[in-house]
């Protein structure tokens, strides 16, 4: 059970093994203490948020933020978005689309569903290290998030 003085939880939405990998490489070498939590598409997020299927009986730490892929199987981060921030115990978790995607309809179209920001993933590993540094710092250290009991 974790309490706010606990590192707060990344959830990542992202079914591409190699993308995982290299986030989690980047969150270890940025020095944040953050848990990287990892789901592999938008039917998996809701469970493991809602606490159903896989989820009912296994600790879900409430994400402090959830990196959210838009292309993935089953459902994906659009569709996941949406539900997400129309759920009423859902919808305060901040969101940042973290996808390859440049397209200015999935950037429009994530903004009016509710998204918090919109991040492009980098092509270098370097690249990837300075988003980390970056969102780290915005997310963990710049902004105020609510806090929520987490019994």
């Amino acid at each position: 059970m974790s309490t706010y003085n606990d590192p707060m939880v990344i959830l990542m939405a992202d079914d591409d093994d190699d993308d995982y990998m290299l986030t989690k490489k980047a969150l270890k070498e940025s020095k944040l203490l953050n848990d990287l939590v990892r789901v592999s598409d938008g039917e998996e997020l809701l469970d493991y948020l809602l606490k159903r299927g896989e989820y009912e009986h296994k600790p879900t730490p409430r994400p402090g933020i959830i990196l959210l892929d838009l292309n993935m199987p089953r459902k994906d981060g659009r569709e996941a978005l949406k539900e997400i921030k129309e759920h009423e115990a859902l919808r305060d978790i901040p969101v940042v689309v973290f996808t390859t995607s440049k397209a200015e309809e999935d950037i429009y179209r994530s903004y009016k569903l509710g998204v918090n920001s919109f991040v492009t993933k980098p092509v270098t590993f370097n690249s990837l290290l300075d988003v980390m540094n970056s969102l780290g710092r915005y997310w963990f250290e710049i902004v105020e998030l609510p806090k929520h009991d987490t019994k």
